[in-house]
């Protein structure tokens, strides 16, 4: 947007215009995704959340999971490494 925003400026564009132009845009996508968003609330959909996000590995999934049904929705996760061959919570 940036780059793109400081062309237009320099060919001549108004940038109180292209402003309010980007503005918009962002609005308009946000809204979509509001719109789009699906919540997810049980262990087994932040699981597959967790899995997708941990390279499809489901163990790491699994483990991330049972780490945020103990923290909560609003918790903290560290992740530290460990000196061991086994994943532990």
């Amino acid at each position: 947007l940036y780059s793109e925003g400081v062309k237009s400026v320099a060919a001549g564009m108004n940038p109180m215009e292209l402003r309010k132009g980007m503005i918009e845009a962002v609005d308009a996508v946000v809204e979509k995704l509001k719109a789009t968003t699906k919540l997810i609330t049980t262990k087994e959909e932040i699981a597959q959340v967790a899995t997708i996000s941990a390279n499809n590995d489901k163990a790491i999934g699994a483990l991330i999971a049972d780490a945020m049904e103990e923290v909560g929705n609003t918790g903290v996760i560290t992740v530290q490494d460990g000196k061991t061959l086994m994943d532990e919570l």
